[in-house]
């Protein structure tokens, strides 16, 4: 989501005249959109800030702009003394007055006015309630400036209203605010005939689109509630399920899908409804991977979360989709030392995770955010015991990762080539970040590329990453590619020349 925002902003920006600079040192404008997930990313931002100061010294017109969930209504008063090179700062719900507010627009353009509020719990956070008009307006004008020509984000629905006790999204982007069903089929197809070949439907909880929606006749077939969590009546309003219909129905001339390959993340269990199966094993358009967050294997600690399911409606859920969608991959994310978390609780995470079996694991270690409910709970785990216990998860999944991955040996995939792969200075496979916590390899280990050819690389339709060698016409094509080597985060394979 972080990065469909920063193409709305580099676009809008763009469009006031802006050009974009080679270098920070040569930037007039630095803006830095900010995750505030884990206290890792917002710390970085911090350690940022005597880097940005020096640049102000040397060039006077430097404006610093901080936007993204570091940006929270009820932490405004603190935000200078903990940004002090920031000019402006923003809610992720502002980010489309940025161009208004630099007085890019007009020389009477507003500066420092504040976005609406509303109030989760008994605190102020921003509302998304105008961002749909603004990115239907922003798409409309060509103010998208798109990171890549081959995959498009999509926003399809802002916020979140779920109650996980550990997390700051609800505080920072605001309760859940659907996007038109017609204006996001709109732009799947101005996607579409832009040439883009994946498209990845965004939401901090895609799986719950259309809830708040106004009900109408056109889905009157749709007569269902949420099966888990907090009961909605979801009768007569689009849901997820009916818009990836009717994005894999935009069809080419010849009869295939506009769109070959459509994805979404993230996914909540509490909206995984049997609907949404159904299409994800009726559409070819819509790939065989899904992500499915699971957070810990032990209900007590769950229950903590406010995570509202058990381990065994996750797993129902789990096993409806591999029943319907035989051979798809799944990956997940796993908190440990989360409050109270007992050496027993960990266990039956590491025990859940070797019965699931999956492709991907995006582990982190517990990290207090300021202002969410969990800090009412003692942190009671040490921070050695949290890197043990991370570890010890990465030591259990990077075996299952390579077994899974071994399973393609031998077998065709169809790659969506994607990069151009930076070349190492070694071949042996490293997982990137925080041990398997990105989940991906980066490089071009063990690909030798013959003449007129590079390293590439891409992903199969379960979001597997492939290395391979081709020549650099081949970014954006779908390639046939016989795998003939599987680690625990990627594949290796030749193309195959029919």
């Amino acid at each position: 989501m972080n990065r469909s925002d920063s193409e709305e902003m580099a676009g809008r920006l763009l469009a006031a005249g802006a050009t974009e600079a080679p270098t920070m040192e040569a930037a007039d404008l630095v803006v830095i959109n900010t995750c505030a997930i884990r206290e890792l990313a917002e710390q970085k931002v911090i350690g940022r800030q005597g880097y940005l100061n020096a640049l102000k010294a040397s060039n006077a017109s430097l404006r610093v702009v901080l936007t993204g969930c570091a940006v929270r209504e009820r932490d405004r008063e603190g935000l200078e003394r903990r940004f002090p090179a920031v000019d402006l700062f923003l809610r992720p719900d502002e980010e489309p007055e940025l161009v208004d507010r630099l007085g890019l627009a007009s020389a009477q353009a507003p500066v420092g006015a504040v976005g609406a509020t509303t109030i989760v719990g008994r605190t102020a956070v921003g509302v998304a309630d105008h961002l749909s008009a603004t990115r239907a307006a922003a798409v409309a004008s060509g103010a998208v400036q798109r990171g890549s020509a081959i995959s498009a984000w999509l926003p399809i629905i802002y916020g979140c209203d779920k109650t996980c006790t550990y997390c700051i999204v609800p505080f920072s982007r605001g309760p859940e605010r659907s996007r038109p069903f017609d204006e996001i089929v709109a732009e799947a197809r101005a996607i579409a005939e832009a040439g883009f070949r994946e498209v990845t439907l965004l939401g901090q909880n895609v799986n719950s689109y259309g809830h708040d929606l106004a009900p109408e006749p056109r889905f009157g077939h749709i007569a269902t509630e949420r099966w888990a969590g907090r009961r909605l009546d979801l009768g007569s309003r689009p849901d997820l399920a009916e818009l990836i219909r009717a994005i894999d129905a935009l069809r080419t001339a010849d009869g295939v899908p506009a769109i070959p390959r459509l994805r979404f993340i993230t996914s909540h269990p509490w909206d995984l409804s049997d609907r949404l199966i159904e299409a994800m094993a009726a559409c070819p358009s819509l790939c065989e991977s899904l992500h499915l967050p699971v957070q810990s294997g032990d209900d007590e600690v769950l229950r903590r979360m406010g995570r509202q399911y058990t381990t065994g409606h996750y797993l129902e859920r789990l096993e409806k989709i591999r029943a319907a969608i035989p051979g798809i991959t799944v990956s997940t994310d796993v908190i440990v030392g989360f409050c109270g978390e007992t050496e027993a609780q960990f266990e039956r995470t590491l025990r859940f995770l070797a019965a699931v079996r999956y492709d991907q694991v995006f582990a982190a270690a517990y990290s207090e955010r300021p202002g969410t409910p969990a800090t009412r709970l003692a942190d009671d785990v040490p921070t050695a015991e949290k890197r043990r216990r991370l570890n010890a998860l990465l030591a259990i999944q990077e075996p299952i990762g390579l077994e899974r991955n071994q399973a393609w040996l031998g077998r065709d995939v169809e790659v969506l080539v994607d990069t151009i792969a930076r070349e190492r200075s070694h071949d042996h496979e490293e997982p990137a970040g925080d041990g398997a916590a990105e989940g991906e390899v980066a490089g071009s280990r063990g690909v030798h590329p013959g003449p007129g050819e590079v390293a590439l690389s891409g992903r199969t339709r379960g979001n597997k990453l492939v290395h391979l060698a081709g020549p650099t016409a081949w970014l954006g094509e779908l390639v046939t590619v016989r795998v003939d080597h599987a680690g625990p985060y990627a594949l290796r394979g030749r193309p195959v020349v029919s």
